[in-house]
Parts: structure tokens; sequence; C-alpha cells
């Protein structure tokens, strides 16, 4: 037994296969294998050559750089600063013009700053005391604002108080103001120049339109009808985004600004546009919460007749923009065209194979087909003793 089995895959080895065609004259398996081809070739041509363009070659290593202005003027009177206008070197950050900018729309001042010793901030846990002890000198106040000196200040018939500091003082103790100060600012203006380039086909571009006509960025603003118009109006950037300026100016905020370069460079370079998104990059809290909003500090420092250094210290609320970019770039080239051609053409063999699936093994005479597709044909004399140019046959036709 085991020898015959040793013998029987040792002559099986040295068996050639070769293809066999059956054409079955079954209607419903015929319209099925067309209907899989037209399938298979519309996938190929719409999708594949269409849609994805998967003839050229694609580059997406984008070489970019952003320079951004930002212009507006505005007057306010308050209490703590008086009167006072306001220009591009007072409320954007940094003021050298990148990708990333902040613009001031709310804040809080704590003028004449000088370093000292006073009270901390009530509202500072670590620093509420009851005695002496409770504030060891040297010891810095957790999220307080300097260091203690050893005494506990208590308000007259208080038996709790805040702990002595030596800081900048006073420190800080005002809230934010519930309507913004920079409220006009929607009307500031922001200038966002893009040059970008794709070194695999050496293709360079600028967002900005190439004219001659100088007053044509002084009178221009963004839309549909001038998408090479790189002036922005700041309100309509942050309803862009889907926010309403005076409730974002109160808090803060951050705005995504992408531009994105879809570039088919089969086409004149006239064809490769630039197309702006604007998004709400920062999550938006219900109510009033502490996590809503983007703020920090910074102070402007002077000194006095007497050479003392005191400053003003400012919390400022505002909206930070970040210009985002990215593209692609595609041109044809014969490889990509082979290789995607070559597996339409092998994918086509979907088709027969699923048909053939369903003649074998799941129709009711599928051991009828089965026996005709797969035939053994042995060397020497086999039956009675000749091979008939029939069973030679290599094309058959079936009747369903």
């Amino acid at each position: 037994m085991g020898q015959a089995s040793c013998k029987g895959l040792y002559q099986s080895l040295f068996d050639y296969k070769t293809e066999k065609y059956v054409i079955a004259k079954n209607k419903k398996v015929g319209l099925l294998y067309r209907l899989l081809q037209l399938s298979i070739l519309t996938y190929l041509v719409v999708w594949v050559f269409l849609v994805k363009k998967s003839y050229q070659d694609t580059d997406t290593s984008l070489q970019s750089s952003i320079i951004t202005k930002v212009k507006g003027v505005i007057f306010t009177n308050t209490s703590e600063l008086g009167e006072r206008l306001w220009d591009v070197a007072d409320y954007v950050i940094p003021p050298q013009g990148e990708n990333v900018f902040f613009v001031i729309t709310n804040l809080i001042v704590t003028p004449n700053q000088r370093q000292e010793t006073c009270a901390e901030n009530e509202s500072i846990p670590d620093a509420v005391c009851s005695e002496d002890s409770d504030c060891p000198p040297g010891e810095p106040v957790v999220t307080g604002n300097g260091v203690r000196t050893g005494r506990c200040l208590r308000a007259e018939n208080m038996q709790r108080g805040t702990c002595e500091i030596f800081a900048w003082c006073p420190v800080e103790t005002r809230s934010r103001p519930e309507k913004p100060l920079l409220g006009k600012a929607e009307d500031f203006t922001i200038y966002i120049k893009n040059f970008i380039r794709f070194p695999k086909f050496n293709f360079s571009k600028t967002n900005v339109l190439d004219t001659e006509d100088r007053a044509y960025l002084k009178s221009c603003r963004f839309g549909p009808k001038d998408p090479y118009c790189p002036i922005f109006r700041l309100g309509s950037v942050v309803r862009w985004a889907g926010s309403n300026f005076q409730e974002i100016a109160v808090q803060g905020g951050v705005i995504g600004i992408q531009i994105e370069w879809d570039c088919d460079l089969d086409k004149a370079p006239s064809e490769c546009n630039p197309r702006y998104y604007f998004s709400r990059l920062d999550r938006r809290f219900s109510g009033n919460s502490v996590s809503s909003g983007y703020n920090f500090r910074f102070a402007k420092y002077y000194r006095d007749e007497a050479g003392v250094e005191f400053r003003t210290l400012i919390k400022a609320y505002g909206i930070r923009f970040d210009v985002l970019v990215n593209g692609r770039a595609g041109k044809f080239n014969i490889i990509p065209t082979i290789i995607n051609v070559g597996s339409g053409v092998a994918l086509m063999g979907v088709g027969s194979f699923f048909c053939d699936l369903i003649l074998i093994y799941l129709i009711k005479k599928s051991h009828f087909y089965r026996n005709k597709k797969f035939e053994e044909v042995l060397s020497g004399h086999p039956g009675n003793g000749k091979v008939t140019s029939e069973q030679l046959q290599n094309l058959q036709t079936v009747e369903a």
C-alpha cells in the first residue's frame, strides 16, 4: 500500500497540466460573466484612471514657504491704559509674519508692577494660611506669583489669610473682561503669501496673482471670483471656520487655514490653483469652562527716574492662526500606466474564476460540467488502445 502511494506520488511529479476551454451554453452564468467584466472595466476606467489618475507619477514632497501680514488700527479708551491707538505692532505676535501668528482681541492689564512684598492672590489654594508657620520663607507658592517671606497676612478678625510673597507687586487680580477690548478687529485684513515647489517635477507656483498693478493688493479681497487675491478679512475667516468673531474674541481660540495644492501637470500651469479650507482647531467647551479659549502673559518693562525697574503685565486673549500647506502633483509616466493596465488585465481573471466556481460546485449539473472541464489523457493506449481526435479536442461546446 505504501509503495503504491509513493509510486503514484513519484509519477505525479511528471504530470503536465494544459488548459482546456469549455464553452458552457448557460445564459445565466454567461450574463453574470459579462456583468463582472463590465464592472471590472468600469472600475479600471472610471476610478483607477479618471478619478485616481493612476497613469501619473506623483510627488507629495511639497516644499512650502509662508509669509503673513496683518493690517488694521483700533482706538480704545480704558481706565488702565487711557486713550490708546492699537496698530499691528501692538496686537500681532510674533511681528515677523510666520505661518503661525496671534492677534490680540482681549486683555487683562496689571500696570506698575515692582519687585517687592505683597499679599498673594486669595484665589490660589497653596497661599491660604492661618499662621506664620504655614508660610515657610523661601518656598515658592504652587501656581502662584512669588516666594513666601514667612508671614501670614490676615485681615482684622479673620482666622485665615494669605501668605506674604516677594514678587512683582501688585499681583494680577482682575478677571477677564466680558466684552473684547479689540472687538472691531474683525475688520482687520490678513495677507497670506504662499510659495510652493514640487522638486520631482521642478514645478513652482505662488498663490498671488502675477500682475504689475501696484493697487491690486490694496483693493482686492479673497473670494470665489478672485481666488488669487491673498487678502482675507479676519472676521470672514472666523465665520468660514464656523465661529462667531465676538464670541471667540472674548476668551480666544485657534483657527486653522489650510492651503491645498492638487496639481495635474499634464494640463497648463494655470490650472494648478490653491484651495482654502478654514476650521476651528481648539476644542470648544460648553458654558464658561476653564479649558476654553487661548491666552498667555507677557510684560513690557520700564525704568523710573531713579533707575528702578517696573513693568506692565498683560494677559492677552486672542486668536491664534495656524497656516497649514499640503499638496500633490501628478504627471503622465509610462511605468505606472503599464503596471495599472497589467493589474487590470489580471483582475479580469476574477470573473472567469468566479463563474467556474458556480459551474463546477453550485448549480445542479455541476458534476456534468466538472467532468467536461477536467479530463485525464494518458500516454500510451487508453481504453481500446487509441486516443481519438474527440478526446484531444481542446475546445468543446457544452449545452446547458
